[in-house]
């Protein structure tokens, strides 16, 4: 309940009584995805009925294609304008020749006409598409191997709730960034476990813990006033948004081309 106190306390030197923020860290982390693969959550998820639902999604297009097209040929009798028909009878069809091409398997042809991607990029995402199980089997262990790097990617977000000061420091800003991952990461083993005994809508409740205990470990670590603290607290949840973000970018980049 006072995640600012021990913060700040082991910022001050006081380290004897407590496990070091690193050393939780690396260890919530250890046990989130242990218990994230015992529970399957980390199991690509394979839908058996994805090519019914692309030939019922083409079919669909088909169909309200033709019934634009009707519409068209009476708007023309009629001496009205076409234009908005007309844009989206293109997109319907663009949408279409797309999903043609994913249930054809025609994956380098989608890249060079339908998505435009640059050479550099296309074959990556051939390869990807091709074998996204092996993607995912990536996206997966990089994220295990380099979840260390949400550190280096939330400090500079938090330096900038207290830009320039002179009394908390880059090292004071790490530790509380290393435990308050820490935290949530723990956070999220115990919603796991609560859902595996059966009891989701409990889980559901630990997405209003974060603002509260981000609130608390401002307060408590830099001393800050209600006010103050919640202004921040507002500000990090939305720093923390984008540094997860960049994170989960970096993995994608990294199971392509790797």
């Amino acid at each position: 309940w006072g995640p600012g106190e021990l913060t700040r306390r082991y910022m001050d030197g006081e380290r004897a009584k407590f496990v070091s923020a690193m050393a939780l860290f690396l260890f919530s982390i250890f046990l989130m995805f242990a218990v994230a693969s015992f529970s399957g959550g980390l199991s690509p998820k394979i839908d058996p009925n994805a090519p019914v639902e692309l030939k019922e999604s083409i079919a669909a297009n088909e169909q309200q294609i033709a019934e634009l097209r009707r519409q068209r040929h009476a708007a023309i009798r009629a001496g009205r304008s076409t234009s908005n028909l007309d844009g989206k009878i293109v997109g319907l069809e663009r949408e279409s020749a797309i999903l043609r091409g994913v249930h054809a398997g025609e994956i380098e042809r989608i890249a060079k006409t339908e998505v435009g991607a640059p050479n550099w990029l296309r074959k990556p995402i051939e390869k990807a598409a091709g074998n996204p199980d092996l993607l995912f089997y990536k996206l997966k262990t990089n994220a295990y191997k380099f979840s260390w790097m949400l550190i280096p990617l939330s400090v500079p977000f938090l330096w900038l709730l207290f830009p320039f000061s002179r009394r908390f420091r880059l090292y004071d800003h790490t530790v509380f960034v290393t435990y308050s991952l820490s935290f949530m990461t723990l956070l999220v083993v115990t919603a796991v476990l609560i859902g595996l005994v059966g009891l989701p809508q409990v889980a559901g409740f630990a997405i209003l813990i974060p603002p509260i205990h981000i609130y608390r470990q401002l307060k408590g670590t830099y001393g800050l006033s209600r006010g103050g603290a919640l202004i921040r607290t507002v500000l990090l949840m939305a720093f923390a948004t984008l540094a997860l973000g960049l994170f989960l970018l970096m993995l994608f980049g990294l199971g392509l081309f790797d």
